[in-house]
């Protein structure tokens, strides 16, 4: 955690955990020829050059999610409940419907701002009880 100087806690990791399924989701499936050579070199250089096949990338942006979606329930009782994983579990319904199922690019991008969204919605920080001026105005000292 990493306070921003006015004592608001930011959860950076509940935001971080989104990031792989979001790149992954990413990936074109042959839409954009112009990109092929770049995935490809990145994904040959780290030895994953086989997750080009339309197969193999459905696996990976599955399990991305997934993660992304599991780190938005883990510990969802001390954060802000398990509305931001059930927004989430949405999104990642959403995307890869788009990007697998019906190949509708605005579905996708709509499954991947939920996505954010719910990243975001999860990471924000609570408000603390005593954050109202008056309320600790009118303390006993």
């Amino acid at each position: 955690m990493r306070s921003d100087g006015k004592g608001i806690r930011f959860r950076w990791r509940a935001f971080v955990a989104a990031v792989p399924g979001l790149g992954a989701s990413l990936l074109p499936l042959g839409v954009c020829p112009a990109c092929w050579p770049a995935y490809a070199g990145v994904l040959s250089t780290v030895g994953l050059g086989f997750l080009l096949d339309k197969t193999y990338l459905l696996a990976a942006t599955g399990a991305f999610l997934f993660i992304a979606v599991a780190g938005l329930a883990y510990r969802a009782n001390s954060r802000r409940g398990f509305g931001p994983f059930y927004l989430g579990a949405v999104a990642s319904a959403l995307a890869l419907a788009g990007k697998f199922a019906l190949s509708l690019d605005s579905l996708l991008y709509l499954g991947l701002l939920l996505l954010l969204a719910a990243s975001f919605w999860n990471a924000w920080p609570k408000p603390s009880a005593r954050s109202c001026a008056a309320c600790v105005a009118q303390e006993p000292q």
